[in-house]
């Protein structure tokens, strides 16, 4: 058996980002692996083409030496290291180091990912909203399920005398209640108009009204800022349980306006993805026409993706093969599944 060797650090590789704005998808923008303090931190072994997967690369490590540091993905080996790409129909959102999460987690698993948003959001009711957030003696908490939610609270805030006010006393008094919330993602935007959080590790609203079912003791209602396509089943679960909830439609889901024309772009450009993730059911029903018109009969090559168990049934629901489900809606758990699907018999180093 030929002895894998491993391969010393080279220039990182480049991952392509799509702009977010409707005038295109912006294929010639790229974005390098961040450097220095804050950058992932990647194995010293080739993960695509012969490159690093990311790390702090103004002090790489020694030849043939592995960082001390938290587990990398694994490497594939030399045989196994073509590029693959793989769409992501969502917005992109950069982190610290100035990098889409998800796009920077693929690409330590040797993917190159491309995003592209398929869903625009229309606040509606933040006139009611602001109302209610400016009576928490009225509340036993809030409920956030979705980034949009906390959106549509941070413009409420964003007049000066409410944001002053909020600052002074509203803050600290929704600080003295539960605030639940889905996903790390939304707990993030949550911690940043200063309330602390709970329940997110809850990977969708079925759980997290578990979550609450098993917490919750307070007779007064919780605030449930939604948008109009929430899903039914954490009302009835509290309603069921005798939980009180008030209930207020911030938002509306609506078709990205550059959706058709980036999706064309991208397979101009790029041709057939080895793989798409689906974000929402709601972005499945608004690209999956263009998709499969694109696509052609090679849309039996893609492998479908979901970011979670929701996403998962309306794929299967439109007839299409899940091929991977994430375990929970993060970037690792999200590369850490579509990995194997992509190349189920890949070796690893």
């Amino acid at each position: 058996m030929r002895e894998l060797r491993r391969r010393p650090l080279d220039p990182p590789p480049r991952v392509q980002v799509t702009s977010n704005s409707g005038r295109g998808l912006g294929l010639s923008s790229w974005q390098r692996w961040p450097r220095g303090k804050g950058a992932a931190l990647g194995s010293a072994l080739s993960v695509a083409a012969g490159q690093p997967a990311g790390g702090n690369l103004e002090s790489p490590p020694r030849r043939g030496l592995l960082p001390s540091a938290s587990p990398a993905p694994p490497a594939p080996c030399k045989d196994c290291q073509a590029i693959m790409k793989v769409l992501l129909l969502k917005d992109p959102k950069e982190d610290d180091c100035g990098q889409d999460p998800y796009v920077r987690e693929l690409g330590l698993y040797g993917l190159e990912a491309t995003l592209i948003p398929v869903l625009s959001f229309e606040f509606l009711s933040l006139p009611s909203l602001s109302e209610k957030l400016s009576h928490p003696e009225g509340y036993g908490g809030l409920i956030f399920t979705s980034p949009r939610a906390v959106e549509a609270v941070e413009r409420c805030l964003q007049k000066d005398t409410k944001a002053e006010v909020w600052k002074k006393s509203l803050k600290e008094k929704w600080n003295a209640k539960s605030v639940y919330v889905v996903g790390n993602a939304t707990a993030s935007l949550v911690n940043r108009i200063g309330l602390h959080t709970e329940g997110e590790t809850c990977g969708n609203a079925e759980k997290l009204a578990e979550y609450i079912c098993f917490r919750e003791p307070s007779a007064l209602p919780l605030l449930f800022p939604c948008g109009t396509l929430k899903r039914e089943i954490l009302p009835k679960m509290l309603k069921d349980k005798g939980i009180p909830l008030e209930s207020v439609t911030v938002y509306q889901t609506i078709p990205h306006p550059g959706i058709q024309g980036n999706l064309t772009s991208y397979y101009t450009q790029q041709g057939v993805p080895a793989s798409i993730t689906f974000f929402s059911p709601s972005g499945l029903t608004h690209s999956l026409k263009h998709i499969q018109e694109l696509s052609g009969d090679s849309i039996g090559q893609i492998k479908f993706v979901a970011i979670g168990p929701t996403t998962a049934q309306a794929l299967a629901a439109q007839g299409l093969p899940v091929s991977c489900t994430a375990e929970s809606p993060t970037p690792r758990a999200l590369a850490a599944g579509i990995r194997p699907t992509l190349q189920p018999h890949a070796c690893w180093v």
